[in-house]
């Protein structure tokens, strides 16, 4: 049962630091990010992708996040491997020695 426990302390405690980490003032960067020209760019995109494939708006959202967020997930994993090989390549130089 200790073990158990300990287990829910941790969770407990992980969460708890992640609370201290959001930026309680989402309102007012939200209202920031509205009103930058990028989004008005991306409302253009939006009718426009509505348009041409004729579909929902809100479909067309959908689709445009999507495929941002599937670009930023392939450059994450990018960035990831990259970094993995070049702690690889530093740890090999490091048993060499």
């Amino acid at each position: 049962m200790e073990n158990q426990e300990s287990i829910q302390l941790l969770n407990t405690a992980i969460i708890k630091t992640k609370e201290k980490k959001i930026d309680s003032s989402y309102e007012e960067r939200l209202s920031e990010v509205c009103e930058k020209p990028a989004l008005k760019a991306v409302s253009f995109a939006i009718a426009h992708l509505s348009e041409t494939q004729k579909i929902s708006r809100d479909m067309a959202a959908m689709e445009i996040v999507e495929a941002i967020r599937e670009l930023d997930n392939i450059w994450g994993d990018y960035v990831m491997m990259e970094g993995i090989g070049k702690l690889k390549d530093l740890l090999k130089g490091q048993t060499k020695h």
